[in-house]
């Protein structure tokens, strides 16, 4: 009994001896000199790595894009939220960092597809419960214990409370033991809630999840600022039919998401063409080639400044490929219609895209320069975006070319010669664009078939 009491009071003197970990130290460092190492090592530190900076350096994304296109995979909070912030550094380019010595993020395998993963995660959820597909019946293993769906463990559990336990709880009344076996049945159905580094399915992780689907359309958009980027991301039919649609989805969908889908799709414009989502690429979401101009009609009548503009600068550049030309011409009235609408806008900026989109629309065929001319107040809008001036004269440049493109049509021009007074006049007063609409009066007044065959080369011009 002595020597218990002995070895009691020898284990408490013990502990006492024991040395309390300090604050400020890591636990079990009791000497001076590992916080003499610790300090010496901080100041060995290169200064690059002081201080948030932007410049991340050229090797990180090579040596690190496994660990970052596995991190997206992961589907892990800290993981995703690492990836996405690191991807959103290389991303980012200053206006004068030309980052030559960078690696093109787009050509790292698999981190476009890990990127577009995420927002197709957000999006499956966002969808509304009665456009989702119900549950499949899963008939292979009913019988078994083990069926590799995720049963096993209510199978288990059920086992377990079906053979109680003598001892403590033993004498339960029988509507206590039901409750139980509901309680653990619930448990072990459940047991992936309780991880912390998973999304949860309800209203925070929900939000959670659009987070990161934002995140990765941003990067996605930054990626489509790089030349090197460009080739690639255009021919991805992936990227592309999840871009279109989430355009398609705009009036639902995340404003933020939307934006950087449709800054993304015009950055490819000039490089896109509409026939790869007919092609033998391997397809994920369906997108036909009507459907994507039918997103972009929906995003070009949207009242924001931001979107119409540019819808109207996304059209403008599809068109300029002429295999493009079959998918958006039977969309050429309504397209008119809508762009001289936005010409009477007092921004400057819808007036630009819609001045810029005219310009390529009406040198496509004579078809379209017809229905541009006979377009009610088109004529009038033109030649006030000339008169007011445009703050940019490369648009009241294109403007006056767009109505010498009309006048060259002999159907316009009797259209045309209502306007021939405002012609003369901006003739005469603003020397810029005399000679356009020298030209253009020539064309009106000095044809063979023109019934003012009297004003004949009165304009300098015959």
């Amino acid at each position: 009994m002595q020597k218990r009491e002995q070895g009691k009071s020898g284990g408490a003197a013990g502990g006492a001896a024991t040395p309390a970990a300090k604050r400020g130290r890591p636990f079990g460092s009791t000497s001076g000199s590992s916080g003499g190492s610790g300090s010496a090592a901080d100041s060995a530190a290169p200064t690059t790595l002081l201080g948030p900076s932007l410049q991340v350096h050229s090797s990180f994304a090579d040596q690190n894009h496994k660990r970052i296109v596995l991190a997206l995979q992961s589907g892990l909070k800290s993981e995703l939220t690492w990836a996405l912030n690191t991807l959103t550094l290389l991303s980012f380019k200053e206006k004068d960092d030309m980052r030559k010595d960078a690696t093109p993020l787009a050509k790292i395998p698999g981190l476009l597809d890990a990127l577009l993963q995420v927002i197709d995660d957000w999006r499956d959820i966002a969808l509304p419960k009665e456009l989702s597909k119900g549950p499949r019946a899963r008939t292979l293993g009913v019988n078994s214990l083990v069926t590799g769906f995720g049963s096993e463990f209510e199978a288990l559990g059920s086992i377990n409370n079906a053979f109680p336990r003598s001892g403590v709880g033993s004498g339960s009344s029988a509507a206590d033991s039901l409750v139980q076996k509901n309680a653990a049945r619930v448990r072990s159905s459940e047991w992936w809630f309780d991880e912390d580094g998973l999304f949860n399915l309800d209203d925070e992780g929900r939000a959670e999840k659009q987070q990161c689907a934002v995140g990765a359309s941003n990067i996605i958009r930054n990626f489509s600022f790089m030349p090197d980027n460009e080739v690639i991301m255009a021919q991805h039919r992936h990227c592309l039919e999840t871009v279109f649609q989430c355009i398609e989805d705009h009036v639902t969908e995340d404003e933020e998401l939307v934006t950087n889908a449709l800054e993304t799709i015009v950055n490819l414009a000039p490089l896109l063409d509409l026939r790869i989502f007919s092609s033998s690429k391997q397809s994920y979401i369906k997108i036909t080639e009507k459907r994507a101009v039918e997103a972009i009609m929906g995003i070009l009548g949207s009242p924001f400044k931001a979107w119409h503009c540019a819808a109207a600068e996304l059209l403008g550049r599809l068109i300029i490929n002429p295999d493009n030309e079959p998918f958006l011409l039977p969309f050429v009235p309504q397209i008119h219609k809508r762009l001289v609408d936005l010409m009477s806008l007092p921004a400057f900026d819808a007036q630009a895209a819609a001045v810029g989109a005219l310009y390529n629309l009406a040198e496509v065929n004579v078809d379209c320069r017809l229905k541009l001319a006979s377009e009610r107040w088109a004529i009038d809008r033109l030649l006030r975006v000339i008169k007011t001036p445009h703050p940019v004269p490369e648009v009241c440049r294109k403007a006056a070319m767009i109505l010498e493109s009309l006048v060259s049509e002999p159907q316009n021009r009797v259209l045309l010669l209502a306007y021939e007074n405002a012609f003369a006049e901006i003739l005469f007063s603003d020397g810029r664009y005399s000679d356009t609409f020298a030209r253009i009066l020539y064309e009106l007044t000095s044809r063979p078939n023109n019934k003012v065959a009297s004003a004949r080369g009165i304009w300098g011009c015959g």
